[in-house]
């Protein structure tokens, strides 16, 4: 009797536990990123979820984190990733991004460390705290050239640069294409 009663407790314990490791959660998301996924983001993402980016925070609720997501999928972006651990719930991973936006500014992937933490089995917090390869030298002259040029060429675009929706990322799109075509 003793054993059958240990039994049902380590299968009640068992169906009771996580559904899946972090890393699964982990991977999901960037699954999310590559494919523009958003019924699977609202799935694994909490009601607010905090980014960091070296020193810069950001506090999005859900639905505004999914149009963040937005902006960047309109750009084609494919992420990386190239090493992922867990270590006590959070997840260390090593992630290559490339876009169109990206290799226009950066003309080249950039590779950073991020840090996805959870809560119940949904993400609540994503930090970029160190990139291993980025050019800020490269980046802020061609941003510089292209900003230039759109005020000077294309004044009905300008601000495009700070506008993070879907609209202002066909804006941007839309900006680099036309200084592509012209140089």
């Amino acid at each position: 009797m003793t054993s059958k009663l240990l039994l049902m407790l380590l299968l009640g314990f068992v169906s009771c536990s996580k559904s899946g490791s972090n890393i699964d959660i982990a991977k999901q998301y960037y699954s999310v990123l590559n494919n523009s996924n958003y019924s699977e983001a609202k799935r694994i993402l909490e009601d607010s979820i905090l980014t960091t980016e070296i020193a810069y925070k950001k506090v999005f609720l859900k639905t505004d984190y999914i149009e963040f997501l937005k902006w960047d999928a309109v750009f084609k972006p494919k992420y990386e990733v190239s090493n992922m651990e867990e270590n006590h719930g959070t997840v260390k991973a090593i992630v290559s991004k490339i876009d169109k936006r990206v290799l226009f500014l950066h003309e080249s992937p950039i590779i950073y460390k991020q840090i996805i933490q959870f809560k119940e089995d949904k993400i609540y917090s994503v930090e970029t705290p160190e990139y291993i390869n980025f050019n800020d030298t490269i980046f802020s002259r061609n941003r510089k050239k292209l900003l230039g040029w759109i005020k000077k060429n294309h004044p009905e675009l300008d601000g495009f640069i700070h506008d993070q929706t879907k609209v202002g990322a066909l804006n941007y799109l839309k900006a680099i294409n036309l200084y592509s075509d012209a140089h």
